[in-house]
């Protein structure tokens, strides 16, 4: 079996199940079961590293795939693509933070960093999946 096609819809599922955890994770932060958050949050972050190393391999691999679509749909694709990445950029360094302020003990400064973290790595999750949903089913060649 050829590794290669099944890594997109792979990283679909990678990307739904950080926005889950993540999700989840504040589920818990807020009815103060701390440790139904921590298992969340650790496992968005593990869930995460898995997802980098695939699409980094993918993209090592294949490189860049030209997006299909033709018309308006182009800029909106390009649009989420553009804030997607650069949040996704902006996110590697939030999430190693965050999680390292609430690994120290840090609880206050976790807090006001987790309140930028959490609905910049929903956003990108969540772009992740959009934007494979149009690269590869919606509009294909």
């Amino acid at each position: 079996m050829e590794l290669i096609p099944v890594i997109p819809p792979f990283l679909a599922i990678l990307n739904t199940t950080a926005a889950t955890l993540v999700s989840l994770g504040y589920f818990f932060v807020r009815r103060k079961n701390t440790a139904a958050h921590r298992i969340c949050m650790v496992s968005a972050l593990l869930v995460s590293t898995v997802f980098m190393v695939f699409y980094l391999y993918y993209h090592a691999k294949i490189g860049n795939i030209p997006f299909a679509g033709v018309g308006a749909v182009r800029p909106v694709y390009f649009s989420i693509l553009a804030s997607h990445v650069i949040l996704a950029a902006v996110l590697f360094p939030l999430v190693l933070v965050t999680a390292g302020l609430a690994i120290r003990g840090n609880t206050t400064r976790h807090r006001r960093l987790a309140r930028w973290t959490l609905p910049i790595w929903l956003y990108v999750s969540i772009t992740g999946v959009i934007i494979y949903l149009m690269a590869f089913h919606l509009f294909v060649a």
